[in-house]
């Protein structure tokens, strides 16, 4: 990032979207196809493990005592309640992991993101749109399993939800997945290319072009 406190690190990048717009299958084909050079944060969380979740890989599981620790000391970049379970981005875990130089996925709602760009201003938004208000009603139907109420109130949601689409950097309309996807690509490439990580990458060429007398 290109404040001077996160010297030599990766880029943060803040993912929001409505649910319905596709955003976590993006997501994991995204990493994917940026193997190595792109990284989800891990949240912490005081809701238990599901069956196959791996503490430290899908998140930092801690107990309320030791989570509400971590807020009265300023830990969080952002946290907040979902339903009866906290979840929260560690400011540590987030340096940690640009330290190495791999940019890094926040995966967060617009409030979220609100207060980690206050805290880290060069962090890069993107939100993610569905194609169709029809085509978003279809995937908040879950397959047919839920109630008309239930429904209407995701659909209430994610219209509340996209509403902030324009305090983002970039958008994309998660329409045809490739597309959707190839533009993911295209915005972690570019910001590859920017100056200041380019200036890192290439500091020994940059130094011999520059000491060269021709």
């Amino acid at each position: 990032m290109g404040n001077s406190s996160q010297a030599g690190s990766g880029t943060l990048y803040i993912i929001s979207a409505p649910s319905g717009a596709g955003k976590s299958s993006l997501l994991r084909a995204l990493l994917d196809v940026m193997d190595g050079e792109l990284a989800l944060s891990v949240s912490h969380t005081t809701r238990y493990p599901r069956p196959g979740e791996v503490d430290g890989r899908d998140y930092h599981f801690v107990d309320r005592g030791a989570f509400e620790g971590m807020v009265n000391r300023g830990e969080f970049l952002e946290y907040a309640q979902v339903f009866d379970n906290y979840y929260g981005t560690s400011r540590q875990t987030v340096a940690e992991q640009l330290a190495t130089g791999v940019d890094v996925i926040l995966e967060i709602d617009w409030q979220g993101a609100r207060l980690v760009r206050e805290l880290l201003p060069d962090a890069v938004s993107i939100f993610i749109l569905p194609p169709s208000v029809a085509a978003l009603q279809e995937r908040l139907q879950d397959r047919g399993q839920d109630d008309d109420e239930v429904i209407a109130r995701r659909m209430r949601d994610a219209v509340s939800e996209m509403s902030h689409y324009d305090e983002y950097d970039y958008l994309v309309i998660n329409d045809v997945f490739q597309e959707a996807l190839d533009e993911m690509v295209l915005i972690m490439r570019s910001g590859q290319l920017r100056l200041a990580p380019q200036r890192r990458c290439h500091a020994a060429l940059l130094a011999d072009l520059l000491a060269s007398t021709g």
